[in-house]
């Protein structure tokens, strides 16, 4: 058999192109309101990288190619945001969200007690994200894949600097050194429920 057409450039199974490094510009595919293992108030912000990013509709385009029975959005394309932190106040990755959204998009968050219509407001709207190597422990193993660091301003995107690589904390160091480390699923992507299901890909 001669080698087919774009064999060279094929992709295996299980394999994914990388994150860059620095600013990308993001659309904020979902918003939810959820509770922290502690019972604590948390939000869980489901994203992409917009059409005028680098690399556009990253995560989309590997939840598409994910050939498994259930489908699981790429846990590099969630962020989980405590909304108070350990004294009882509004946590600085909250503020910091909150503020870059009001900043990208001109506009100011309708504080509301409903859930759905407060989540609602996000929903296709623009943000900026910066990116760096984050060190965790995954099966009793050290993985430094790229994540988001922390959200910015989409119009100081492209100055935005490479984080400061973040290394593996006390508490993994701790369960790399014991091998009993419990996680579900696979580095690259989380789970999502039935109910969550539903509203994948977002559209």
């Amino acid at each position: 058999m001669i080698k087919p057409n774009g064999y060279d450039e094929a992709s295996t199974q299980g394999e994914f192109e990388q994150i860059e490094l620095g600013g990308h510009h993001l659309i904020i595919k979902q918003v939810s309101e959820k509770k922290n293992k502690n019972g604590g108030d948390m939000i869980v912000v489901s994203f992409d990288f917009a059409n005028n990013d680098k690399q556009p509709n990253f995560f989309m385009n590997q939840f598409k190619e994910d050939i498994r029975p259930e489908k699981k959005w790429p846990r590099r394309g969630t962020s989980y945001i405590n909304v108070l932190d350990s004294k009882g106040n509004t946590s600085r990755n909250y503020k910091t969200f909150c503020t870059c959204f009001e900043n990208s998009n001109n506009t100011t968050i309708n504080w509301v007690e409903d859930p759905a219509a407060w989540c609602s407001q996000f929903k296709n709207k623009i943000i900026g994200g910066a990116f760096g190597i984050v060190h965790s422990v995954y099966e009793g193993k050290e993985i430094a894949p790229i994540e988001l660091r922390w959200f910015v301003t989409d119009s100081k995107v492209a100055e935005t600097k490479v984080p400061k690589e973040k290394m593996l904390s006390d508490e993994d160091k701790a369960k790399l050194a014991a091998d009993n480390t419990t996680i579900t699923g696979t580095p690259d992507f989380v789970a999502v429920s039935d109910s969550d299901m539903e509203a994948l890909p977002f559209n």
